[in-house]
């Protein structure tokens, strides 16, 4: 479903990416982990067309990125960031049929979707009327995720999308986020900095380290196998402290 190949960016002299190639299944989960700066963000911003590679290419189902039909393949992706990423002055419902509104979607249209996204979500319709700055941090990840689905994307893009929540609400969404992804059988890019979410949520992990997927496979793989010392040491890095408890 997702071709990466061969990618590489730089900016000046700095090579954020070099040479990645990955190949992400229909309807399966990718976990792409590594520490700052390692060009995750970077690889997940290219795959939706966002920044061009220098070298390389993407293809999505099939087809390949070009500059001729990026804006239509973008929306056959959903992206959630880290903060939401909703508009400050718009209504949770506005920021939900910004799109939609432009697609010329009518509003019967747009509240069957909403309704079916609100029950899928766990969200409550009423909260809807507010603006972001009235939703708490779970609440507004759930309308986020929600307005990545509005147009029911092939490809589900997200970046450190729990990163900023309180631990027990990121707990509670992880086991919603896994409920979701099987239910709809998407094809799932995810970006975190944790292994545990990594493995919880990820039918496969990609382990990067200075532009380079340095190991792939299973979480079991990494923790057993690691194929460098680096992964090694993430591993062991990320360990829960209450383990030796």
């Amino acid at each position: 479903m997702i071709e990466i190949k061969n990618v590489s960016k730089t900016y000046g002299q700095l090579k954020v990416l070099n040479q990645v190639s990955l190949f992400i299944d229909q309807g399966t989960t990718l976990s792409m982990i590594g520490p700052s700066g390692c060009g995750k963000s970077t690889l997940l911003r290219i795959v939706m067309g966002l920044l061009s590679p220098d070298e390389g290419a993407i293809t999505i189902g099939g087809d390949a990125i070009t500059a001729k039909n990026q804006l239509a393949l973008r929306r056959r992706m959903g992206y959630v960031i880290q903060s939401g990423g909703l508009f400050p002055h718009l209504t949770a419902y506005e920021n939900l049929t910004l799109l939609t509104q432009y697609l010329g979607w009518t509003a019967a249209k747009e509240e069957e979707r909403i309704a079916s996204l609100c029950e899928l979500t766990g969200i409550d319709h009423a909260l809807l009327a507010r603006r972001p700055s009235q939703l708490s941090g779970g609440q507004a990840q759930r309308i986020s995720l929600m307005r990545a689905l509005m147009l029911d994307p092939q490809v589900l893009l997200m970046d450190e999308p729990l990163g900023a929540i309180d631990p027990l609400i990121r707990y509670e969404l992880q086991n919603d986020l896994r409920n979701i992804f099987s239910k709809l059988n998407k094809t799932v890019l995810l970006v975190t900095h944790d292994l545990g979410e990594a493995a919880f949520l990820g039918d496969r992990i990609a382990l990067m380290q200075n532009g380079q997927v340095i190991q792939y496979g299973t979480a079991r793989q990494l923790i057993d196998t690691p194929a460098t010392p680096f992964v090694e040491q993430f591993v062991t890095a990320q360990r829960s402290p209450l383990q030796d408890v």
